[in-house]
């Protein structure tokens, strides 16, 4: 296999590149204010990557989401998900990586849970990630998407989870929206960030 050569010795001088790249452009952002949910409307890019920035519930919540197939009508797709994580406490007393079983689906309309334990409303946490969902408008294949979310958690004393979540929506119907929400209640602040890929 041959090495592709850049036209500059110093990556900081590149100025063209040999290969085709995506083009990666914002569509729009939401800004939480004690909002009960947030939904975004998907379109015909191949890829979509979300931004979670500083998420803070009125309460102790779980950080969730779900698709629509009928322009947000309905928030009900069926998804079959993995959850792992790892965790650590403040005070260093105890710390865990492993497969959470507890907060998978298997071919279910709930909605999928993002964080591993409850957020905590203490008033300098929140959740903060991403989230990259893969040709959403194709009406051959179920969809992809995978998560990356990292949060304060309190279930017995404050602790940071790194949750790690993946799946696919088993549907070859177009999903055309997102909705985030916390179990109950509303997202009190926090920012999501949209970008398409081309």
């Amino acid at each position: 296999m041959a090495l592709t050569k850049l036209n500059n010795k110093s990556v900081a001088n590149v100025s063209t590149l040999p290969v085709a790249l995506g083009d990666m452009i914002f569509i729009s952002s939401a800004t939480a204010s004690v909002s009960a949910s947030i939904e975004f409307t998907l379109g015909d890019y191949k890829e979509y990557q979300f931004y979670f920035i500083n998420m803070h519930p009125d309460a102790v919540r779980f950080f969730k989401f779900n698709f629509s197939t009928d322009s947000g009508s309905t928030y009900s797709v069926s998804k079959t998900t993995t959850f792992f994580k790892a965790s650590h406490y403040e005070s260093g007393a105890s710390y865990e990586f492993g497969y959470e079983a507890g907060y998978d689906l298997a071919n279910s309309t709930a909605d999928q849970t993002l964080t591993e334990g409850t957020v905590t409303n203490d008033n300098d946490a929140s959740l903060s990630g991403s989230m990259h969902i893969f040709n959403p408008s194709s009406d051959t294949y179920v969809k992809h998407f995978m998560a990356n979310i990292n949060q304060l958690g309190s279930p017995a004393g404050r602790k940071t989870f790194n949750n790690y979540i993946a799946g696919y929506a088993n549907t070859t119907s177009a999903l055309t929206n997102i909705k985030f929400v916390m179990t109950s209640g509303t997202i009190d602040e926090g920012t999501i960030l949209m970008y398409g890929i081309v």
